[in-house]
């Protein structure tokens, strides 16, 4: 099994890449997925955020209102890192066990939007950047996304830097461009993906250290810049 870290701010387009990746024959791990899931009514998770932020978090029907608890703490890194400090373990757990139910041969993508910013790298055995420009994050999240510019910003300012976000790359996928670019990018970074665990998986049979399957800030696909 290759684990694998796909990261990207917001508005860079990682969910469209997740989408092809499992088009491949990826087995996808979706952190923002999990991270709903721990909050649903009448989980733990939904107690503890309501003990933290108040019942005005909720709606009328009890569930998680995401866009009045966003606006609490996408403008305050204290309220953010609570917020963290409750999700976070949970989705931690969650993917553990999923993660457990994969293949020996299978490539396993965690879709960690936060990868960088908890320093979550050392987990994977390779880690992919999708890499947008600040000004392309700012264009998609108001215009294809409908928010206002301030949300935008700040959503954005919450995130790491792309500096930080390319520090950690292992392959670095260059969404800047139109959607058509971005296919073949994609394919070629599954097609490292692929043969890496299929190395890894020979390597282990054979009871040889899986060499090829290590990390390498070399292996790049598409511009950084």
């Amino acid at each position: 099994m290759l684990k694998v870290g796909l990261t990207g701010g917001i508005g860079a387009g990682k969910s469209e890449v997740s989408r092809l990746l499992v088009s491949y024959g990826a087995v996808l791990i979706d952190a923002d997925r999990i991270a709903r899931e721990v909050v649903e009514p009448g989980t733990p998770g939904l107690a503890a955020v309501v003990e933290a932020f108040g019942e005005g978090v909720l709606t009328a029907e009890g569930v998680l209102d995401r866009p009045k608890l966003g606006s609490l703490v996408f403008t305050d890194a204290d309220r953010l890192a609570t917020l963290n400090a409750i999700v976070h373990p949970l989705v931690g757990a969650r993917s553990a066990e999923l993660e457990s139910r994969a293949e020996a041969g299978d490539v396993v993508v965690h879709d960690v939007p936060l990868l960088t910013e908890n320093g979550l790298a050392p987990l994977y055995d390779l880690v992919v950047v999708v890499d947008a420009s600040p000004e392309t994050q700012l264009d998609r999240l108001v215009r294809l996304r409908g928010m206002a510019e301030p949300e935008a910003r700040a959503r954005m300012a919450a995130q790491a830097t792309r500096a930080q976000r390319l520090a950690v790359a292992d392959l670095v996928i260059d969404n800047d461009g139109p959607l058509d670019a971005l296919e073949p990018q994609v394919r070629k970074v599954w097609d490292e993906l692929a043969r890496r665990a299929a190395s890894s998986t020979r390597s282990r049979s054979s009871g040889q250290s899986p060499s090829s399957g290590q990390s390498g800030s070399s292996g790049q696909s598409g511009s950084s810049g």
